[in-house]
């Protein structure tokens, strides 16, 4: 028998004896997945988001199937599609209060100038990272975009130099939120409520000179409040949305009109 068969031979036994514990091994060292997981994972819509406070749609799935969570914390799933979890789950689905993302400035390029020609690259990521954004405000919306193009849903516009949030189309999936290097977008209850459109920090001559429409910190709004729910903290006014009655007080107290509904 030549060396060179002999060689084929050898090697075709040692694949064969190694398909063989592969195979066996396989079996043995098999991890079973829960099928129930699988089952709520197939319901879910799959948008990776977060919102819920898992590590995407298979962490909540997991955390479902194993009781350590409840359904109803699916914002972009909607009603139908919890109810469906709890059909599986066999438990009562109490939705959270609905949400959206809201941006906390209304900056748009008639209220504030601009301090430099920026011509490096077009996201707020970079822009950010260059004296604070090309906008005399260092707090407010930096306008390049990044949080449009991140939405999933085509949920929110750059329009006039600001972000704006559609209501309507946006899922609370806090894509936005997560995005924007300024942290001025928030979720904010659907549910009609004051929202102080503004997160300059500067002391009010300051703010007011940068932006038309910044809180100048005079404290009208909290005076005005007679819930509690709006406080003046670090040269910003805060509104508490679990106290908010939507009045209007705070509203119409405002002189620069950046407390909006």
């Amino acid at each position: 028998m030549s060396p060179i068969l002999i060689s084929v031979i050898v090697v075709g036994v040692i694949g064969l004896i190694g398909g063989l514990v592969l195979s066996v091994a396989s079996v043995l060292m098999e991890v079973k997945s829960d099928e129930k997981v699988a089952e709520l994972r197939a319901i879910l819509p799959g948008a990776n988001c977060g919102a819920c406070g898992y590590t995407g749609c298979d962490g909540y799935a997991e955390a479902l199937a194993k009781g350590e969570t409840k359904p109803g914390l699916c914002a972009p799933g909607g009603v139908d599609m919890n109810n469906e979890l709890g059909k599986i789950l066999g438990v009562e689905v109490k939705m959270s209060e609905p949400k959206a993302a809201t941006v906390l400035c209304d900056g748009t390029c008639d209220k504030v100038g601009t301090k430099m020609l920026y011509q490096g690259v077009e996201t707020c990521k970079a822009a950010n990272m260059l004296y604070a954004g090309t906008s005399d405000c260092n707090y407010g919306c930096l306008g390049f975009g990044d949080c449009e193009r991140a939405c999933p849903y085509g949920a929110i516009k750059v329009q006039n130099g600001c972000a704006v949030v559609n209501a309507d189309l946006c899922t609370a999936c806090s894509v936005c939120v997560r995005t924007c290097p300024k942290g001025i977008i928030q979720l904010l209850p659907i549910k009609k409520k004051a929202t102080v459109a503004c997160s300059n920090r500067d002391k009010g001559a300051v703010a007011r000179k940068i932006c038309q429409s910044a809180c100048i910190a005079c404290g009208k709004c909290q005076r005005a409040c007679e819930y509690g729910a709006v406080k003046v903290e670090n040269n910003l006014a805060v509104i508490d949305p679990e106290k908010c009655t939507a009045c209007g007080a705070c509203v119409e107290g405002c002189p620069t009109h950046c407390i909006v509904f």
